[in-house]
């Protein structure tokens, strides 16, 4: 739940109405130029116009500079932010030669492995050399190297189940796997916040999707309860099966998931759980083992483990940990293990090299060290964060926090603004996120030093003064919740 004061909300939605207003106006003279000039081929029917592609033609091009900045740097704590203009007003942009060193408040390079690593990238080149930067070929065919089984066999004792399968993409393990694990006759309830891989997975499955309010088990048990009286549409069969589906960190809003009581509702009612790790595993508890290391949950007790290695681990891919009878079945029936390419080689490499970092195995405290760094800077930054007045959401020890900013002006002026100041930023607005509740989101990291750090708060506080987005700057936290309009 966030809550919104009830004068930003006004101005937020006036500022979308004029946007709108005007918007549709120029719509309306453009489709009298394009009659006039009987532009499209005759007999189709256009590709792109109307509401389809309003929102990208009337606010995200004219702010596309914020977006997409390429880099050409590693995504260490500070990267080479490429210069870009454009003569048309931001339709289109071109590069420059020219880059700018930025502090990289964006990237989710939590444990810095994604820079050049002492242990890491010596042996990923040595295993660039030995197997190609491709394996040219599916799991089922030709693509399995034993870096592969290794990684597997890694990942399952990494996080704690008896098994484990990868895949070469994190997006696409949510979208693939959740259509293999259940179908027409099954019941899929969802986190409202749950990230856009989950949604699209649980579409595609044909299961019958509910949503509960945002990390609110006690809704999520009026759901089973409801859902299990009710059972199937039209039928009134008894559900095949139920799946609970919640994040450890959600991404958009930097905050744990109440891990313990959503498992001991889905106990109560016979629901198994699906946990999406992406943001948290690697990132948060003693060994960087995840939210159930974090929380005191027993992974026997999480029936799905999924999570990504392109935050923590510096790399790219995903993978699903379960039981053995589960993952065998899935490398019979999962899409992205039988059609998918299977993950690069030196990918997979970094990340059985991270992981050997983290648990120490590379004969150094390295790993240990990393995992407080990254804890100590994530406190530290929010904390400076929330005394300076800035609306920040999530928990303690999260390195994702979202900075809101609601007024869709204040998106590019916060951007750009920072951006002069050699500070890179994230910021994130509709369709990601609801309309009303655009934010800059600030991912730390355990390369940042003090110094880098009190470097990107200086800068975000003169900027937060000139956009005007410290809402509550003086004001107590109980008063702060007082006129404030509730948005889920």
């Amino acid at each position: 739940m966030i809550t919104i004061p009830y004068t930003t909300a006004l101005t937020t939605l006036f500022s979308y109405g004029l946007l709108f207003a005007f918007g549709q106006l120029r719509d309306l003279f453009r489709k009298f130029v394009e009659w006039w000039s009987s532009s499209n081929l005759h007999g189709y029917a256009p590709i792109c116009l109307g509401l389809e592609d309003f929102y990208v033609r009337r606010l995200y091009l004219r702010i596309q500079d914020c977006f997409g900045r390429p880099i050409a740097s590693a995504p260490d704590a500070w990267i080479d932010v490429v210069e870009r203009y454009s003569n048309d007003y931001n339709k289109t942009l071109k590069r420059t030669t020219n880059t700018s060193k930025c502090l990289n408040l964006g990237s989710y390079n939590y444990l810095g492995f994604a820079a050049a690593d002492e242990y890491c990238t010596p042996r990923v080149i040595e295993s660039l050399k030995r197997f190609s930067p491709s394996t040219c070929s599916t799991r089922v065919d030709g693509g399995t190297t034993i870096l592969h089984t290794q990684l597997e066999e890694c990942v399952a004792r990494f996080v704690g189940k008896p098994a484990a399968i990868v895949t070469g993409m994190g997006y696409v393990t949510n979208s693939a796997i959740l259509p293999v694990l259940i179908g027409k006759g099954g019941l899929i309830i969802s986190d409202s916040l749950n990230h856009n891989s989950i949604v699209n997975g649980a579409r595609g499955s044909g299961a019958t999707v509910r949503v509960f309010q945002h990390n609110t088990p006690s809704h999520l048990e009026e759901v089973l309860r409801e859902q299990i009286a009710e059972g199937q549409p039209r039928t009134r069969r008894p559900w095949k099966k139920i799946i609970v589906v919640v994040e450890g960190i959600y991404s958009m809003e930097g905050e744990l998931c109440k891990l313990p009581e959503i498992i001991t509702v889905c106990k109560k009612y016979k629901a198994y759980t699906y946990l999406d790790e992406a943001h948290s595993i690697g990132a948060v508890g003693k060994t960087g083992r995840g939210v159930c290391e974090l929380l005191g949950v027993d992974t026997a007790d999480v029936d799905i483990m999924m999570g990504t290695f392109t935050k923590s681990f510096g790399s790219c891919g995903g993978y699903i940990a379960a039981s053995k009878e589960v993952i065998e079945y899935l490398k019979y029936t999962c899409p992205a293990h039988l059609y998918a390419t299977s993950i690069s080689p030196p990918a997979a490499q970094q990340i059985l090299s991270s992981i050997q970092v983290i648990l120490g195995e590379d004969g150094s405290s390295r790993g240990a060290q990393k995992l407080a760094r990254i804890r100590e800077n994530s406190n530290f930054f929010r904390s400076e964060l929330q005394k300076m007045g800035f609306e920040v959401l999530g928990d303690n020890d999260s390195p994702v926090m979202p900075i809101m900013l609601y007024n869709p002006a204040k998106i590019p002026a916060f951007s750009r603004e920072c951006l002069k100041r050699n500070v890179a930023v994230v910021t994130v607005a509709f369709p990601a996120t609801p309309l009303l509740l655009a934010r800059a989101r600030i991912c730390i990291s355990a390369s940042h030093t003090r110094e880098d750090l009190i470097k990107g708060l200086e800068v975000i506080s003169q900027v937060g003064d000139l956009v005007g987005i410290k809402y509550f700057p003086a004001e107590p936290k109980k008063q702060q919740e007082e006129g404030r309009v509730k948005l889920e």
